[in-house]
């Protein structure tokens, strides 16, 4: 009884501790109360987010400048682009090398070089990511849904035990972990339309599997026992009662898709071979080709990251040149077949898939040129050494987004940057407000949907003043 009672207690540590987490703990008395516009004709269905988590260089990958090669004693003013520009499928519009795959897919989407990300003071990458994925500035009082939840809320399940929200590629094990776990919430929204995080793509059969050891006799008894505790135990005290349903709803749907049929779409062993390969970069690569069986099983809002970890991958703090070739290289041919077989398949024309990073990078500026913030790298004026060749600072004035399908203009070209330093936007600056709404507007979702909390109006994007740019969209 002794053990029992343990496990009792631990259960109800760690579920208090997970509501409280997840904004259950916050004073939210009965169901939501929503308030709104009804819904509108939608032109997509599902979302593929593609975050280059680190800060991508808009210079180095879709908005090349002035091409600089390496020498010893060359001036960092000098340095606009480190690479060469390539074309693309859209006449005059180049890319940098490194993306021949993307560049021949551009026919398919549209092109927004003038993405302008906020001024949060002193520039920490997950204040950025927060705001990117929320589009509230933080801190806040309250636990701020992601994206992908208020989508998962509004639009609902596609297929009833695919989760409508899925997260492919970050641990939380890395530096700023914490931090990172702020924004992957699904808030006051409750913990049904959370992200189901699968943190290595080869091994997302694992995150539907019970644990290693353990029967289906013991899981369904475990999980019997949380519901216990959830609906009447100890854990009664925490949350309104639509938190504690929402977690249960949460907890089902995870026990359906146990098992269903569909979970064998988390399986990339079951990818033919040369599929397999095309995709297999890598970690991101799998999970590109991950998302792409998951959204023809219907999930609704999956996230593919390079992962953020501080110094790593696009966070390129030194080494900018030789540490993007490999990004490149991580990202150019999966990206690439990910939005020709959806087209394929005749998936695209439903699918909104996004390509962004939460800011840009400049080897001289940081922040932007009006509004300067503290230096984070030491830049040399005089260049002896390769480790100082690349975009090392954070730049937060012009950055580069692809978007295909869903109703996206194909071939388009939107918003323009200054082609000598500061490579600044200087043609239809958008900002995070604007691509929320737009993402909204193409999944039929209106501008004014909020829900009452703390006795206020929380919105899709801040206050409700977000509109959609309706000049990426095919259909207004």
């Amino acid at each position: 009884m002794k053990t029992l009672n343990s496990r009792r207690d631990f259960l109800k540590k760690t579920s208090a501790a997970a509501m409280a987490t997840m904004g259950m703990g916050a004073p939210l008395a009965g169901l939501l109360s929503s308030c709104g516009s009804g819904g509108m004709p939608s032109t997509a269905d599902s979302v593929i987010l593609l975050f280059m988590a680190g800060g991508m260089a808009h210079t180095e990958t879709f908005d090349p400048k002035k091409y600089t090669p390496f020498r010893k004693g060359m001036e960092s003013k000098e340095v606009l682009s480190t690479f060469p520009a390539i074309p693309t499928a859209l006449d005059g519009i180049q890319f940098s090398e490194g993306l021949e795959n993307i560049a021949s897919v551009m026919d398919k989407g549209t092109l927004i070089r003038s993405y302008v990300a906020a001024d949060l003071g002193h520039i920490l990458h997950t204040r950025h990511q927060y705001h990117f994925h929320t589009c509230y500035e933080p801190p806040q009082s309250v636990v701020v849904p992601h994206l992908g939840s208020w989508i998962a809320k509004e639009k609902g399940v596609l297929n009833p035990v695919i989760p409508p929200f899925i997260n492919i590629g970050q641990r939380f094990t890395v530096g700023e972990g914490e931090e990172l776990k702020a924004f992957h919430s699904a808030g006051f929204l409750g913990s049904e339309y959370g992200p189901f995080l699968i943190p290595d793509p080869s091994a997302g059969l694992e995150a539907v599997r019970p644990p290693v050891g353990m029967d289906s006799k013991r899981f369904e008894a475990r999980n019997q026992l949380y519901q216990d505790l959830i609906s009447a135990g100890p854990m009664g005290e925490f949350g309104s009662d639509y938190q504690k349903e929402s977690l249960k709803r949460s907890m089902e749907q995870a026990y359906m898709l146990l098992n269903s049929p569909e979970a064998k779409a988390f399986d990339l062993s079951q990818e033919p071979k040369e599929s397999y390969d095309k995709y297999n970069t890598g970690k991101f690569g799998l999970g590109c080709l991950l998302a792409k069986r998951l959204v023809d099983q219907g999930a609704r809002y999956i996230t593919v990251t390079t992962e953020y970890e501080p110094f790593f991958g696009w966070d390129t703090h030194d080494n900018g040149h030789t540490r993007l070739k490999d990004m490149k290289k991580m990202i150019d041919a999966p990206v690439a077949q990910l939005i020709r077989d959806l087209d394929q398949s005749g998936k695209l024309d439903r699918t909104l898939v996004i390509l962004a990073s939460e800011f840009s990078r400049d080897m001289l500026t940081e922040g932007r040129p009006d509004l300067k913030v503290l230096d984070q790298v030491e830049v040399p004026d005089i260049i002896e050494d390769m480790k100082n060749y690349g975009m090392h600072r954070h730049f937060t004035d012009g950055c580069s987004m692809l978007l295909f399908g869903g109703g996206v203009k194909r071939g388009h070209v939107f918003g323009k940057t200054a082609d000598e330093r500061p490579c600044k936007t200087i043609e239809n600056p958008i900002k995070i407000d604007g691509i929320h709404q737009t993402v909204y507007h193409a999944l039929g979702i209106p501008a004014d949907k909020n829900y009452e909390i703390e006795q206020r109006p929380f919105y899709t994007t801040p206050d409700g003043h977000g509109k959609a740019e309706l000049d990426l969209l095919e259909k207004a």
